[in-house]
Formats: C-alpha cells, sequence, structure tokens
C-alpha cells in the first residue's frame, strides 16, 4: 500500500508542474474575466488549468472520481475523489499578485489522504499524504512548534468578508497572537506547513479550497479543522482554522468562539 501510495503522490504531483504551465501563459496579460454565479470572476485559464488537470487525472486514475472548482464532479460514487482548485486566488491572478495558487487533493473513504499545493508564479511545490513527510521543492518541512497564542504569528484570511458578517468575532481575531497579517488563499496555509507561521483562521471555503491542504498539513505535523474543533469534510461549513499545534489552535478556537 505504501508503494501504491507513492507512485499516486508521483504522478499528482507531476500532473499539478504539468499543469502550472498554463496560468503562466495569461499571467499579467489582458485577460476577459466572466462573474460566476456568486460574482467571483473566473477566467480562460482558470477553465484551461481545471481541464487539463482532469484528463490527466482521468487518465492515471480511471476509477478515482473529481470534483473541480469550474467542472463539477464525476464518478462521485468511487471511494477515493480528486479535489481540484486550478487557479486558488483568481483575484490575485488577474491584479498580477504572484500569490495564487494551484489545489489538488485525494479524498478516499471520506478522509483525506494527500494534499498538494503549487505556486505556479513562486515556483513552489508543496506535497503531504498521511502518514508520511511533507515537502515543499522536495525539501521537507514541519510546522512550528508554538503552543501559547500570544507567541503566535496569525494570519487572518478573507477579512473584508469576515469583518462585514461578525465584526465582533473578525475584531477579537485582530487582538490575538503576537504578531497579525490579512491575507487570502491557500498560501498562508503552505506557511503553516513550512513552518514560517503558526496559524491561519479562514471563512467562506469551498470543499476544493480545504480539503486539499489537510493532507499538506497534517503530514508537517499541524491541524486543521472547523470553528468548532470537528475534523473538516466535504460537509463542513468552510470556516477553518490551521494550527502549527493542536494546543494553539484549542487557544484560537476559544477566541473565535468566545
Amino acid at each position: 500500500m505504501e508503494a501504491d501510495i507513492d507512485d499516486i503522490v508521483r504522478r499528482a504531483s507531476k500532473i499539478v508542474e504539468r499543469a502550472s504551465r498554463i496560468p503562466m501563459e495569461y499571467f499579467r496579460s489582458p485577460l476577459d474575466l466572466e462573474a460566476k454565479a456568486d460574482d467571483s470572476p473566473v477566467t480562460i485559464a482558470d477553465r484551461s488549468t481545471e481541464a487539463f488537470i482532469r484528463k490527466e487525472l482521468a487518465e492515471a486514475f480511471p476509477d478515482d472520481g473529481i470534483f473541480g472548482e469550474e467542472f463539477g464532479t464525476e464518478n462521485q460514487g468511487a471511494d477515493a475523489i480528486w479535489f481540484i482548485d486550478p487557479i486558488d486566488g483568481t483575484r490575485s491572478f488577474i491584479t498580477g499578485n504572484p500569490l495564487f495558487g494551484m489545489l489538488l487533493g485525494r479524498i478516499v473513504n471520506g478522509t483525506p489522504q494527500i494534499g498538494i499545493v503549487r505556486m505556479p508564479a513562486l515556483n513552489e511545490t508543496y506535497v503531504g499524504f498521511s502518514g508520511q513527510r511533507a515537502t515543499r521543492n522536495g525539501e521537507t518541512i514541519t510546522c512550528r512548534d508554538t503552543t501559547r497564542l500570544g507567541e503566535a504569528m496569525v494570519y487572518i484570511n478573507e477579512a473584508e468578508r469576515l469583518s462585514a458578517d461578525d465584526p465582533e468575532r473578525f475584531f477579537r481575531l485582530c487582538r490575538t497572537g503576537h504578531t497579525r497579517r490579512m491575507a487570502y488563499d491557500c498560501y498562508p496555509h503552505a506557511l503553516v506547513a513550512s513552518g514560517q507561521i503558526d496559524a491561519v483562521v479562514d471563512f467562506g471555503l469551498e470543499p476544493y479550497d480545504y480539503l486539499p491542504l489537510v493532507g499538506l498539513v497534517a503530514a508537517a505535523g499541524g491541524v486543521m479543522s472547523d470553528w468548532k474543533g470537528n475534523p473538516l469534510g466535504i460537509d463542513s461549513d468552510g470556516r477553518v482554522v490551521t494550527a502549527a499545534t493542536p494546543a494553539l489552535r484549542d487557544e484560537l478556537l476559544a477566541v473565535i468562539d468566545a
């Protein structure tokens, strides 16, 4: 089984790295934008990237299901399902910000197994899978060992939406930790996995936004949950905490739930 997982990870990583050339062909170039039903933007780069990944996955893993942001689901009754976000951070992408990512995760019988974060403009690939080490460009990474929130570097994602939806909770979060930054999308979660920061509070996510991150963070020694401390699954409500240690996560949840 271990050798099988190694092979799956190797092939999936190559698919993501090959796919990353597609958004880079369009990055910092004029693009036609469309608005989806939720008013979020989508471009030809999003759709072309997902189409490529879906085709490659279907050829490499024909028995697996697929759940992608742009083109929906295929074979959802399969034991193993791939979750795809072709450009996580389209608003960053269309404004020339290099902190957009590409997410690919494999979920087996409801449990996250493999998580891959590719940052095309930074040429960074983060990979983690259950029971094994996490890596960045092939080098082992681990979470920090911070357990006290007062000593933590905390990122608050989707601050604009969170402050509008729940200003009291947002205000509490803005007073937590030793250092705070406002951010977006997948990269802060990868920074927790690589030991650069300690925690991320995120909001308004879809399964393809958070499930690919779980395998990476867990392999690096960290923890992800919803705002109630429950494990993340396809039916989670999109409110997410990522932390370097369980103790730090619990302190952060206490602030969120005050």
